[in-house]
């Protein structure tokens, strides 16, 4: 699983920095794209990288502001014109159809595969035999979603080589054991699918907020995930600012993943009266707090590994 920031800047775009999207690729088998927000500009953004824009299976929205959906009427016509005929899912607050559905209609864009636009509430937004995804609602001006990304724990490896040693060849009882259960072997044997399989691999959890002032759903949402992806609209200074324009600052997010027992920190949705200069300064406002914290930038890729034996 890999992340990818297509624009880490709040408000409109500058020089260095598009508004806010990101995306998150799966690994095998199907290598689905899911996009969180989708400012203006994100479809040129994912042109400078090597994901596919057809891949894009499921799009969620934070909230209704324009630095968080103006790219979506664009980038859904370019998917189509390119090809892509599978559906997408949408994921937002009520209004987000109304809105595209009129977009799409006075601009007499079509796009040839079908979009299933889902209105959210607090909750279950989504799950597969995989993953869930979980949303629940911040404190921002307007309805405004953070999203908890859970897999789901992974059986652990077959061990075949053991398996082999027994006398077992490769066939349907593979597939049982990795399954979980235990096998009779023809001699009364019972091979226990425990003794032969490596310890379940813990599932990743990714929390990805909105634009939010501090509020108890954020703990709910990074508790204890292994990445939260949080705004830092301003530094600490401006902590009265931040909270009357419902952001937050460095130490707000830092104190967030602190209290949420979090294990890694990357910040977001930066003002644009901040250059990539200032980041360095606005990482160590946020370290003195939680020190596994880094700040996002745009096309930064960051890969979430597995941690092995612990379910």
């Amino acid at each position: 699983m890999e992340l990818c920031f297509l624009g880490t800047g709040a408000g409109r775009p500058a020089k260095n920095r598009n508004v806010t999207s990101l995306i998150i690729q799966f690994g095998q088998p199907q290598h689905d794209i899911w996009m969180f927000d989708c400012g203006e500009g994100s479809q040129h953004q994912l042109m400078h990288t090597s994901y596919k824009l057809n891949r894009i299976s499921r799009i969620f929205i934070t909230h209704l502001h324009g630095d968080h959906i103006f790219g979506l009427p664009g980038l859904l016509s370019s998917r189509a014109f390119q090809g892509g005929l599978q559906p997408v899912a949408l994921y937002g607050p009520k209004g987000l159809r109304l809105w595209l559905e009129t977009t799409l209609s006075i601009s007499e864009t079509h796009l040839g595969h079908d979009l299933h636009i889902h209105e959210i509430e607090e909750g279950l937004v989504y799950e597969d035999a995989r993953f869930m995804v979980e949303a629940l609602p911040l404190e921002h001006r307007i309805d405004c979603y953070g999203y908890r990304i859970t897999e789901k724990d992974q059986p652990g490896r077959l061990q075949a080589e053991k398996l082999q040693e027994l006398g077992i060849g490769a066939g349907p009882m593979y597939g049982r054991l990795k399954k979980g259960e235990n096998i009779v072997l023809e001699d009364g044997t019972i091979i226990e699918a425990n003794t032969v399989t490596e310890p379940p691999v813990k599932g990743r959890v990714v929390a990805i907020l909105g634009d939010t002032k501090p509020c108890d759903n954020v703990a709910r949402l990074c508790h204890h995930a292994d990445l939260v992806v949080h705004e830092a609209t301003f530094e600490a200074a401006l902590a009265e600012k931040a909270i009357e324009f419902g952001h937050s600052t460095t130490q707000h997010a830092a104190q967030a993943a602190r209290a949420a027992g979090a294990r890694r920190l990357l910040l977001t949705h930066f003002s644009s009266r901040y250059s990539d200069e200032d980041l360095a300064d606005l990482v160590a406002e946020a370290q003195q707090l939680f020190p596994n914290t880094e700040a996002a930038t745009d096309l930064m890729v960051v890969a979430l590994h597995h941690c092995r034996g612990q379910a």
